[in-house]
């Protein structure tokens, strides 16, 4: 499983037009497919009186979630381009809508590809692409006695407390690389009194 991946920093736009026909592209970065067809839901009814809302989602660091639509357009020229431009420029995490205005000029199945495709590229080009990682979750309870032990550690490991709460037996979850993860478990478990 691939630990680093690529998505977008935030909401970004393109424009591609073609023999009238206008494309209007927008990329989102997202987290789960509901999110993704819910932004693609609210293109559609703020673009209600377009001919077409094509889309095409990717989610997860392992790139395996993945979907996409011609919403009318023929069979593989709209959705299959969006998502041949996600997996060009290598991202996830990442859905982009392309709203087509259709000029009175048809286009033809070729035609419509690059149109697609095209569009979906300005909307990326458009937008910052960052690196990301996967996170673990690493929940342990130790004495108040490693207190001193246990707090160096965690600011040696570069780990994130996401929960912590002190008494005379403390727990503290901390978030991490994924790639770090196990690395951390064994740190810990060298202290005394540290249960994971």
């Amino acid at each position: 499983m691939a630990d680093t991946y690529l998505t977008i920093k935030s909401p970004s736009k393109g424009i591609y037009k073609e023999k009238m026909s206008k494309f209007l592209a927008f990329a989102h970065p997202v987290k789960t497919p509901q999110e993704a067809k819910a932004i693609v839901a609210d293109y559609a009814k703020e673009y209600y009186d377009a001919r077409h809302v094509c889309w095409a989602y990717m989610i997860g660091s392992d790139r395996n979630d993945f979907l996409s639509s011609d919403n009318g357009e023929p069979s593989g020229t709209a959705g299959k381009p969006i998502l041949g431009q996600i997996n060009s420029f290598g991202l996830t995490d990442i859905v982009i809508v392309v709203v087509r205005y259709f000029g009175g000029i048809k286009l033809g199945t070729s035609g419509l590809i690059v149109a697609y495709r095209e569009a979906a590229k300005t909307a990326i080009e458009a937008a910052e692409i960052i690196e990301c990682h996967d996170m673990v979750t690493v929940e342990f309870t130790f004495p108040y006695l490693a207190m001193n032990q246990v707090m160096r550690l965690v600011k040696n490991s570069g780990a994130e407390i996401s929960n912590q709460s002190f008494d005379n037996t403390c727990s503290m979850a901390l978030t991490i690389r994924a790639d770090h993860g196990q690395s951390l478990r064994t740190a810990l478990e060298d202290i005394d009194g540290v249960t994971l």
